[in-house]
């Protein structure tokens, strides 16, 4: 298990962006969406959305099914550093 999960933005900023030369300011406008929003995903503070995953895979990087998954593998490694509750069986067993 990996110990620290990068973040999906973390990972579009440095294997697209940053090869591409690109600033945050010239890629929200290329895909369309406010820079304040692309800069909280780029800087972990916001998820990779369907709509950007979306977007994402328009303008030639990647499916949008791999911008979603990164994002729910991570969003599932979030919830397992946390302390899950005792969580019984839905259906009990007859004795």
């Amino acid at each position: 298990m990996i110990h620290t999960h990068p973040h999906p933005g973390e990972i579009l900023k440095e294997t697209v962006f940053a090869p591409l030369d690109l600033s945050v300011t010239e890629s929200a406008r290329r895909l369309f969406m406010s820079r304040v929003a692309l800069s909280r995903v780029l800087n972990g503070k916001a998820g990779i959305s369907p709509e950007l995953a979306l977007r994402l895979e328009k303008a030639g990087v990647g499916t949008a099914r791999f911008w979603m998954s990164l994002q729910a593998n991570y969003d599932l490694w979030v919830a397992m550093q946390r302390k899950q509750p005792a969580v019984r069986a839905l259906q009990e067993t007859l004795a």
